[in-house]
């Protein structure tokens, strides 16, 4: 024990915490019972504190977009589950009414399905646009004699009828192989295969495409030739199973995937609930001739996450509409979608409490439930005390 008088003998009157002798001190029930209701209080808001300092959060600021002279990626997955690949045209336009994506990376893959989903064969990458025009080569009225491209014809009437027929020829000239693609008896026999063994058929559309970042549109639909009004329903009956015009093009689908940025497999949750608005959108109808159309407000984001290098992406909304087309009008059936970009940019910086914070906040919380349990347990002894006082008080009387 310090000496009176002494340094630390003095330092003693600035002790806030003054103790009482052990004797003097009484334990309750009721204290007790305050006790560890606070300590598990005091559990509970500690690991809600831990909870918020190791989650961290996103903070969103807006800019003005400065990004517009790249280029926005388009990442798409879609299922047409009863329309024939050979029969659909994929195509993206800007505002002014040109494709946007000359010079610029493109992969767009057809897989063939069954009409269970199943892939029939490995998919064929094919170009954009409308990649169909050789099939008036199939429609068109049969010529009586086939031109055998410059070989001697082994046939009596000097005609090659056939793919076959000109592929003989042009053994017999040494001339090595044909270009089936430049062929019309072979692009012919081609469609017919294709029209003749692939109408009950579904196709898978995805790819990657990188376009300018101006209002424009992504358009899968059936070919033009298909809906061309020069077309008679005569004219398809010999290559499909039952008679085709516009009412009969059934557009049912499924969105599997729709991005406008990098397609990383692990973005969190809440990140590609806005960045995949569309994923897994299905439209099933029984009509034909049906127009369905996707209205999307792009927004240019940056995520800026604590650990890892920022990522430029683009959220959306989307609003939706479904009409069945009128005949002899220019709204053609397809899936269709209006990409309107905004000139705003939105930031998402990911932040986490500061250890200082969370220390304040566990001290704040150890000190501040002692306090209230402290003045608790004091009402409640004092109110029990006075009770005891008075029933004693009652005996005695």
């Amino acid at each position: 024990m310090a000496r009176k008088g002494s340094v630390f003998g003095s330092l003693r009157q600035f002790d806030g915490y003054a103790k009482t002798l052990d004797d003097f001190r009484v334990k309750t029930t009721t204290g007790a019972t305050v006790t560890l209701i606070s300590a598990l209080i005091i559990f509970t808001l500690i690991c809600s504190e831990l909870q918020a300092y190791t989650t961290p959060t996103w903070r969103p600021s807006l800019v003005v977009d400065k990004s517009r002279k790249y280029k926005l990626p388009i990442n798409f997955d879609i299922t047409l589950h009863q329309m024939p690949c050979h029969m659909l045209s994929v195509d993206v336009t800007d505002d002014s009414g040109e494709h946007s994506i000359a010079g610029f990376e493109q992969g767009v893959i057809k897989t063939r399905l069954d009409l269970q989903g199943k892939p029939i064969e490995v998919g064929e990458t094919v170009k954009l646009g409308d990649d169909t025009k050789d099939a008036s080569k199939a429609l068109a009225t049969k010529e009586e004699c086939g031109s055998c491209y410059g070989a001697t014809p082994l046939r009596e009437d000097g005609c090659c009828h056939s793919c076959q027929d000109v592929r003989e020829a042009y053994v017999r000239m040494n001339w090595g192989r044909v270009d089936v693609k430049t062929v019309d008896q072979c692009v012919r026999e081609g469609w017919l295969d294709k029209f003749e063994n692939q109408v009950q058929e579904g196709c898978n559309i995805k790819g990657k495409l990188m376009v300018n970042k101006v209002r424009g549109s992504l358009r899968i639909a059936p070919a033009n030739i298909f809906l061309s009004s020069v077309m008679t329903l005569e004219d398809l009956k010999r290559f499909l199973l039952n008679p085709v015009d516009e009412e009969s093009f059934n557009l049912s689908h499924t969105i599997h995937k729709l991005k406008f940025g990098p397609d990383t497999a692990n973005e969190p949750e809440a990140i590609s609930a806005v960045t995949n608005v569309l994923g897994e959108t299905e439209k099933k109808t029984s009509q034909g001739a049906m127009i369905y159309q996707y209205f999307l407000k792009i927004v240019s984001t940056e995520l800026q996450p604590l650990i890892d290098i920022p990522t430029l992406t683009n959220q959306y909304s989307v609003t939706q509409s479904e009409r069945k087309s009128q005949p002899n009008t220019d709204k053609k059936p397809g899936v269709f979608f209006q990409l309107d970009i905004s000139p705003m940019h939105i930031i998402y910086r990911e932040s986490r409490v500061s250890f200082t914070s969370f220390f304040t906040g566990v001290l704040a919380i150890v000190g501040g439930i002692f306090t209230v349990a402290g003045l608790v347990d004091r009402v409640v002894y004092s109110a029990e005390r006075a009770y005891k006082k008075k029933v004693q008080i009652g005996k005695t009387l």
